[in-house]
């Protein structure tokens, strides 16, 4: 198994070190470059836009964050690209602008966000040449069975892991199984450790068990009991 180590070096900044979408927006160039001053790795989340072009963006439609309506995938890159997070002066940037400004300072957790696997052809060709040519260290993950299998599938030469959560038997298994098909990590929920699925992954396989989301010093304590790193917000995880 390859060396993950710089996986859980650090605490993970949930979307960037961004303070509640206050004056700093979750998923900005402004949030990662607060994590990459304190030191903190990055979580982020993948949307496409209507060009196919990836994007730095968590939600399915625009109406939290901005002041447009309806879903990010409905926009073509020029609709995103005039758009402000909040009455900020921050946009939606492409993962190309978003690599470009950590440019390998500090590592980098992709979540990528899916809609389907029939409306998802296209997502893994065009987020594999964008994090093939990075450098810096970089992995990949998803919730959505159909990407972890296709950036597995494409031989993407980044760790891909499988984000989850869940305690019934069936969905244990359910992770398990797609895990086994050649993830090296997993992100699971701290509210539902520990359990079968991320034991076998971190004692049976000695793999890496990350968490999400730690919101609380209670949170960051059970984390620290179950899992390898937190991915963390709202609060420093050294109070």
């Amino acid at each position: 198994m390859a060396d993950l180590s710089w996986l859980t070096a650090r605490p993970i900044a949930h979307r960037g070190l961004h303070d509640g979408n206050r004056a700093v927006y979750e998923n900005s160039l402004a949030a990662a470059l607060l994590a990459i001053d304190e030191g903190f790795a990055i979580e982020c989340d993948v949307q496409l836009s209507a060009d196919g072009t990836p994007h730095i963006f968590h939600d399915d439609t625009l109406d939290r964050l901005t002041s447009a309506t309806g879903r990010i995938r409905a926009q073509d890159d020029a609709a995103i690209a005039a758009l402000r997070l909040g009455e900020t002066a921050e946009g939606i940037p492409t993962v190309a602008a978003f690599l470009d400004a950590v440019a390998g300072r500090v590592p980098i957790l992709m979540e990528l966000k899916g809609e389907s696997a029939e409306a998802d052809g296209h997502y893994v060709p065009a987020i594999k040449d964008l994090v093939d040519a990075y450098d810096g260290p970089l992995a990949l993950m998803s919730f959505d069975a159909w990407l972890v299998e296709g950036v597995i599938a494409a031989g993407v030469e980044r760790p891909v892991g499988l984000t989850a959560e869940g305690t019934s038997a069936a969905e244990l298994e359910r992770h398990r199984a797609l895990y086994d098909k050649g993830c090296t990590f997993t992100s699971y929920s701290v509210h539902h450790l520990p359990n079968a699925f991320t034991s076998h992954v971190r004692e049976g396989l000695g793999a890496p068990v990350l968490t999400w989301t730690v919101r609380t010093l209670e949170e960051r304590d059970w984390s620290r009991l179950h899992a390898d790193q937190m991915t963390f917000e709202g609060f420093r995880p050294q109070a």
